[in-house]
């Protein structure tokens, strides 16, 4: 069975894969991170890898509503992905500078996905693009602000 918008499907399972990506990453620097911003930034990364799993399903469960199959096994993730893997960050900086890489990654790859989406009259996609991209654009403002 083809998907219906085969090429949106292609780029939610793209994004799919770097999410999967973002989500260890965001873990790994949950885990790992120390120094006086210890307490802030362990919550903060734990906040954010939640965020993360719950857009993870909404991609997966939108690429079976266009009727594709979404990715699912860490192989696909790392043959797909696009996105850095993030490794041994415990200090402050260079963790917070992983993320807002990562959200500037995924506002260009939304952005993307938003055009895809309206040149195949697809609503539904368009419309989850457009809610993350000004979510998105927040969380880089205040990634921004605390590396000011």
């Amino acid at each position: 069975m083809k998907a219906k918008n085969q090429i949106t499907v292609e780029k939610l399972n793209q994004l799919l894969a770097d999410y999967q990506i973002h989500y260890q990453n965001l873990r790994g620097l949950h885990w790992n991170i120390k120094g006086q911003l210890f307490f802030a930034l362990h919550a903060r990364f734990e906040e954010y890898y939640n965020q993360a799993a719950e857009v993870v399903d909404e991609i997966a469960e939108r690429i079976l509503m266009l009727g594709g199959q979404p990715l699912h096994t860490f192989e696909d993730y790392t043959k797909t992905a696009q996105l850095g893997v993030v490794a041994n960050v415990s200090e402050a900086k260079p963790a917070v500078e992983s993320v807002l890489e990562s959200q500037r990654y995924f506002l260009k790859s939304f952005n993307e996905i938003l055009e895809v989406a309206g040149e195949n009259n697809d609503e539904g996609t368009a419309a989850m693009m457009s809610d993350w991209i000004g979510h998105t654009e927040k969380e880089i403002w205040m990634l921004e602000s605390f590396l000011a």
